[in-house]
């Protein structure tokens, strides 16, 4: 929608996206890409910031996108780390191994499934109002990337619980209300339990010509959720295959020679409902919970990863 439909229609936008929030409740980037902002954490491991969700670009109905990735290391000494066909309701090779070693009722087949079951990522575009770590990066759009804890924390603004809190649309740039980061170091991991949401606030004030300038400057999220971005089932299942070293090709490589892949567009996808009997869905079957991780922290995951 243009800058004008946005502040026209605003008022039913926390409804639509509370809609949007429940479907998915019931149901990617090199680290050089610099499109993305990250936070600065200090020798101890905590941080701060404070930024802004931003509203969904022209032509985009939701603020957010939501994908999954595998990554792990083979015992070919080889990374997997390609984003899951999961994310567009399509069948995936990788997934469909990790089900199958779930259910075989052996409780080594499981240890194996968590050591490379699915990551959840979601992707906003935010507004950045102060980078304690990074002054130059306070006043620019990016994108940013989270996981379930720091969405769970905006869908409770968005409909909270008890009876003396108003509904914030967080997206929103007259009623919505700035992000505090709060980072800690918790058993080798970040955590950020302690981030909140500040009191909703107009971002400059509703200055309307500052705002269409942000609004002019939103990336487009759809790409993420493109097919043609995406690896087909048969490259994939080639790709899963060399690192398990089921091709007889042994040679490692590095946590620092792999790059996490981020979909962009240009990329073709070849046909997936040849390599797989499996009917495509746009409905995200049910999972059990330790088949997936919802962790917020990707760098600290590889981090561990690499001393694995």
């Amino acid at each position: 929608m243009s800058f004008e439909s946005l502040k026209i229609n605003r008022a039913a936008a926390i409804s639509k996206l509370t809609a949007a929030a429940d479907k998915i409740g019931s149901s990617t980037k090199s680290f050089a890409d610099d499109r993305f902002w990250a936070p600065t954490v200090d020798k101890a491991g905590n941080g701060y910031a404070v930024f802004r969700f931003l509203p969904a670009a022209e032509g985009e109905d939701i603020p957010w996108v939501r994908y999954w990735d595998h990554g792990f290391k083979g015992p070919s000494g080889r990374w997997y780390i390609e984003n899951s066909l999961t994310s567009i309701g399509l069948p995936d090779p990788l997934s469909e191994q990790n089900t199958k070693l779930w259910n075989s009722g052996r409780e080594e087949d499981k240890d194996l499934v968590r050591t490379r079951k699915r990551r959840l990522h979601y992707v906003s575009n935010i507004f950045v109002v102060s980078d304690p770590g990074n002054p130059a990066n306070e006043g620019k759009v990016f994108l940013f990337k989270y996981g379930k804890k720091i969405f769970d924390k905006i869908q409770d603004v968005m409909q909270p619980q008890f009876q003396d809190e108003a509904p914030v649309n967080p997206y929103d740039f007259w009623t919505g209300a700035n992000f505090k980061l709060k980072i800690r170091q918790v058993e080798g991991y970040r955590n950020y339990d302690k981030s909140e949401f500040d009191k909703p606030s107009a971002l400059f004030n509703a200055d309307e010509t500052r705002l269409k300038e942000v609004y002019d400057k939103l990336y487009e999220l759809k790409t993420f959720i493109d097919p043609k971005t995406y690896k087909s089932y048969a490259e994939l299942a080639a790709k899963l295959a060399l690192v398990l070293g089921e091709d007889g090709n042994y040679g490692a490589e590095s946590a620092e020679a792999v790059e996490l892949p981020v979909p962009r567009p240009g990329k073709s996808l070849a046909p997936v409902q040849a390599a797989s009997k499996a009917t495509p869905s746009l409905v995200e079957p049910e999972r059990p919970e330790s088949l997936d991780d919802d962790g917020d922290d990707t760098l600290s995951y590889f981090a561990k990863l690499a001393k694995a």
